[in-house]
């Protein structure tokens, strides 16, 4: 289930500039395989609030975008219908704290 991330993560880059996707990890949390339905739970980790908006976007705008564009990769990737639920956390400094990282799989 581990590489469902890169697919998450490759929407951020592609959806966000700067400083942003540099400063992101995404971590699968949920993996449900049900006979008609895969069902995964992510978290996009951020270090900001202000970064934690700007994903999100004015009424949900950019993450609705972001979990769309990552489900429809997924799908034809797996030939299976996807649920995809994406969350965006902030932990400040989560880069330099030795313990997340080794728990966010660095």
């Amino acid at each position: 289930q581990e590489w469902y991330n890169p697919i998450i993560r490759e929407k951020v880059y592609h959806l966000f500039e700067d400083e942003i996707p540099y400063q992101t990890t995404v971590i699968v949390h949920e993996f449900k395989h049900k006979s008609s339905l895969i069902k995964i739970g992510a978290n996009i980790i951020v270090q900001r609030e202000t970064q934690k908006a700007i994903i999100i976007g004015e009424k949900g705008s950019m993450i609705r975008r972001l979990g769309t564009e990552a489900r429809k990769d997924i799908e034809a990737f797996l030939q299976q219908k996807v649920f995809l639920e994406l969350f965006v956390k902030v932990k400040p400094k989560w880069r330099e704290n030795d313990l997340q990282l080794k728990e966010y799989g660095y």
